[in-house]
């Protein structure tokens, strides 16, 4: 009993762990970065979507980390290029 609520609590907890990590390498550099768990759930939406239109496993993970890629590459942008607020930009 105990060992399988322990195995479920890793299960679920690992994704999130995965974008902490990644959270702390952003910070490391100097940007604050509130939008992580959002372009976690882009990606997702994205995989989901495509591996249910192509039937492609494969092609959803494509997907998803491109989706990812993009949401990333838009904060980055208007955080760095454009010198918008870290905040305000990750929080919408």
């Amino acid at each position: 009993m105990i060992i399988s609520i322990i195995m479920t609590v890793i299960g679920a907890a690992t994704p999130i762990l995965i974008a902490a990590l990644g959270e702390l390498v952003v910070e490391k550099s100097g940007v604050l970065n509130l939008g992580i768990e959002g372009m976690m759930l882009i990606g997702a939406v994205t995989g989901f979507a495509i591996t249910m239109r192509t039937g492609s496993p494969f092609a959803g993970v494509l997907a998803a980390m491109i989706a990812g890629m993009l949401a990333s590459l838009i904060f980055g942008f208007l955080t760095l290029s454009l010198t918008s607020n870290q905040v305000a930009t990750g929080l919408a």
